[in-house]
């Protein structure tokens, strides 16, 4: 099972302002191979998010292992980048 990028569904905003398309970026520039989970743009709806990080913001990996990771997107970015993904 691939790396889960749990990411709000407007995957045409490629802006680097952009926190979900920040992080989507990042995979692919590092060749991690992910599966695209978009989730409700209503925060209220975000209940698994809710459930398996404490908050309801996204951009949220979840990882082969299990481990869900909820960050800032510019960190997470970043230790993308820098090959720090567990």
């Amino acid at each position: 099972m691939p790396v889960k990028l749990h990411r709000c569904p407007l995957t045409f905003l490629k802006m680097d302002g952009h926190s979900c398309w920040r992080v989507q970026k990042a995979l692919d520039e590092k060749g991690i191979d992910y599966e695209v989970v978009k989730v409700s743009l209503l925060r209220p709806r975000r209940h698994e998010v809710k459930e398996k990080t404490g908050q309801d913001a996204v951009p949220v990996l979840e990882l082969e292992d299990g481990r869900w990771i909820r960050e800032e997107s510019k960190d997470l970015a970043a230790k993308i980048r820098a090959g720090e993904l567990p």
